[in-house]
């Protein structure tokens, strides 16, 4: 159902909007809200809204900085103002920040704004579901993990049809285009993150990479010095965009601990931390899962991904298992030719070699991610037929 909040000063007149509101035949849940626009400010857990109607807001600087926090906080939500008399200047500054209609109180007017916002959401019967959010770290340089955020995205998106974005949050040294893709970025992180204001699904799609019509990558600042550009705030409101319109928000992180990677992490429903099988991948994954666990991330969201796994190699399985603590997720196997030419050529594993190892490592873990681990120990027929 369509959720849409009142707010205004005048009790009658907030009862006057919610008639107006529930006049029609649509079915709309309408909410009053009598503390003022600022009890929707970023920091209030809110249950998600689909349009804000602000009466007679206040000609001001102030409420324009608080309706900016407020399409932050919601880069999903339409506002509509009700105003008799708004300055040139307030018109303009709520039109940069996404608000949808500034108009005096009207019904035929109101709910012909309500009625447009609606027939575009397509979210007046269905449902809401959000993606599921999945960030890649890399316990060490060179351990793989964009190599391998970008193929398991591509395998999920190719193979499983789901929608998938790939963003690119290794700030300083962010290459993940480079792996799937020649495309030149129309835009990049820090960007968006300057255009804040102008944040829904159109211009965060067309900021992207489109590998596949199905695969998108937000790509990371061209030059170190833009990442200060990008700022938790930003993170936190891409995200919950992303999370609407994508299935499956693939984030690769780097390895860098800083605010706007810690804001990822806090909407994270997986951690895959990517190592590899030495002595310094391993110290260096066990301080970082000491940290990540005195920052308050639970133990369970924390998987290991072994790459280049090598059976025979000095340091096995369960002495990587003993010394972090911790059980390994998925292993994915040495083919340094086959990898190397994926990487050096910007083509998927699965389009330069579908029948390699690794190939088959992605593909069993895209099964795991779309069906779930007990699927998997189900289908023992249907991957002995694929391998066939």
């Amino acid at each position: 159902m369509f959720k849409i909040a009142v707010l205004s000063p005048n009790k009658v007149r907030m009862e006057e909007i919610r008639s107006i509101l529930q006049t029609t035949g649509v079915p709309r849940q309408v909410l009053l809200l009598d503390e003022g626009i600022k009890q929707l400010t970023p920091g209030t857990d809110k249950e998600y809204l689909d349009l804000i109607v602000i009466d007679r807001l206040s000609d001001g600087a102030e409420d324009l900085a608080t309706l900016e926090q407020l399409c932050l906080r919601y880069p999903g939500m339409a506002i509509i103002i009700l105003c008799e008399n708004a300055s040139p200047e307030f018109l303009i500054g709520a039109i940069h920040l996404g608000v949808k209609d500034v108009l005096p109180l009207n019904a035929d007017a109101l709910l012909a704004a309500v009625e447009r916002i609606e027939s575009k959401s397509k979210l007046v019967d269905a449902p809401r579901k959000m993606g599921k959010v999945i960030v890649f770290m890399a316990s060490k340089g060179g351990s793989g993990a964009t190599f391998l955020a970008c193929n398991l995205g591509y395998v999920l998106a190719s193979e499983y049809q789901v929608k998938v974005a790939l963003l690119d949050l290794n700030l300083q040294f962010g290459d993940a285009t480079l792996f799937l893709s020649d495309q030149v970025p129309p835009n990049t992180l820090d960007d968006v993150a300057n255009n804040i204001s102008r944040l829904d699904a159109s211009f965060l799609a067309s900021s992207m990479v489109h590998v596949l019509p199905n695969l998108s990558i937000l790509a990371a600042p061209e030059d170190a010095e833009h990442s200060e550009d990008v700022e938790p705030k930003h993170i936190e409101a891409l995200l919950m965009l992303a999370k609407a319109e994508y299935d499956y928000v693939l984030i690769d992180a780097g390895r860098m601990l800083n605010a706007t990677n810690l804001k990822a992490l806090d909407q994270a429903d997986t951690i895959f931390l990517v190592l590899q099988q030495t002595l310094p991948f391993i110290r260096d994954s066990r301080r970082l899962i000491h940290t990540l666990q005195s920052l308050g991330y639970l133990k369970e969201k924390i998987n290991l991904i072994i790459n280049r796994y090598e059976k025979h190699a000095d340091i096995n399985l369960e002495d990587v298992e003993a010394t972090l603590g911790m059980p390994v997720f998925k292993t994915i196997p040495n083919s340094y030719e086959s990898v190397s030419a994926s990487v050096n050529q910007g083509v998927p594993m699965l389009k330069i070699a579908k029948r390699d190892p690794v190939t088959r490592s992605l593909e069993e873990w895209s099964e795991i991610l779309i069906y779930g681990t007990e699927h998997k120990k189900n289908n023992w027929l249907a991957n002995l037929m694929k391998m066939a």
